[in-house]
């Protein structure tokens, strides 16, 4: 059907941290809950928490209860975004398996969003990686946002993300991924990227994709991605944080739609699909809204009814 796809891709679960931030707060407990019922999935990396001020984002409050009482299967990666040395202390103290850093291609967007600059924010992901091999031999892992265009000035130059890229592995990050901030990627702005990060030496096996749905093309970029060799994906849980009508929403392409369209097309993401879309249920129970996740509601596409 499509010249060779990857044989296997990493779909990593996302909901607990980017999901719920996005929404009203939820208990501990229920986060706890969330988490737990993924592990059981098949997944084998999930971004639990988010060690930011409580102030900052209430829904993330509670980071380091989170992180102590999930049942840690053996296998899972548990991930936490920290958005500074502080933040990173604190993962590190919870046990966190693997910490993400942000930092946005877009000066203005970066200001926004953390008021920094991006060479700031690029000297403290430094800082970050430093305290890691000071404290703990843990992963670091950049995320760059906007990668795709940002919503105060546009278009971004690719040579330009590319250019942030080099300079977060100048700091020691451990890799790196390319977030669509606001959902202005299109498979031609996929292939774009990864021409521009190709230019500096970074392969698309070396690349991971957090992609959103915002405007409806999530899964076509996945599948523009795919074709040119990406293996690492971000995805929410019945596409927490995405509804377009919320103030704030990100539009994340939905868990379940992602690894349904994967199983269909031959690509192993060793994921139980039922287990999946029952924790999309939970969530949705959780967080007392319909999520807009399609297979939680339609079924898998072999599934047949009695005539």
């Amino acid at each position: 059907m499509h010249h060779s796809l990857p044989s296997t891709v990493e779909v990593r679960e996302v909901g607990p941290r980017d999901g719920l931030q996005n929404e009203d707060p939820i208990p501990v407990d229920d986060r706890v809950r969330l988490v737990d019922a993924l592990s059981g999935t098949g997944l084998s990396r999930i971004e639990a928490a988010s060690f930011v001020r409580p102030e900052a984002i209430p829904a993330m409050a509670g980071a380091e209860e989170v992180m102590a009482r999930i049942d840690r299967r053996p296998g899972v990666v548990y991930s936490a975004l920290v958005p500074n040395a502080r933040g990173a202390e604190r993962a590190l103290a919870a046990d966190a398996d693997e910490l993400q850093v942000v930092v946005s291609a877009s000066e203005t967007h970066n200001r926004k969003n953390v008021r920094r600059s991006v060479d700031e924010s690029i000297t403290g992901v430094g800082e970050v990686v430093g305290l890691v091999g000071h404290e703990g031999d843990r992963p670091v892992e950049a995320i760059v946002s906007t990668a795709f265009g940002c919503p105060y000035e546009g278009d971004l130059d690719p040579a330009g993300v590319a250019a942030v890229t080099l300079r977060l592995i100048e700091q020691g990050v451990d890799r790196c991924s390319f977030g669509d901030t606001t959902g202005m990627a299109t498979p031609r702005r996929v292939d774009e990227l990864l021409d521009a990060l190709e230019d500096v030496g970074l392969v698309a096996t070396d690349v991971g994709l957090h992609l959103h749905n915002t405007r409806g093309t999530g899964l076509a970029n996945v599948l523009a991605a795919l074709e040119r060799g990406v293996t690492r994906f971000d995805a929410s849980i019945g596409g927490l944080g995405g509804c377009p009508y919320a103030p704030g929403a990100t539009g994340n392409i939905v868990t379940e739609d992602l690894v349904h369209m994967l199983a269909d097309m031959g690509v192993d993401t060793g994921v139980d699909l039922d287990a999946l879309v029952a924790a999309a249920h939970l969530a949705q129970d959780l967080v007392g809204r319909e999520l807009p996740g399609q297979v939680m509601r339609a079924g898998p596409r072999w599934n047949t009814v009695s005539a």
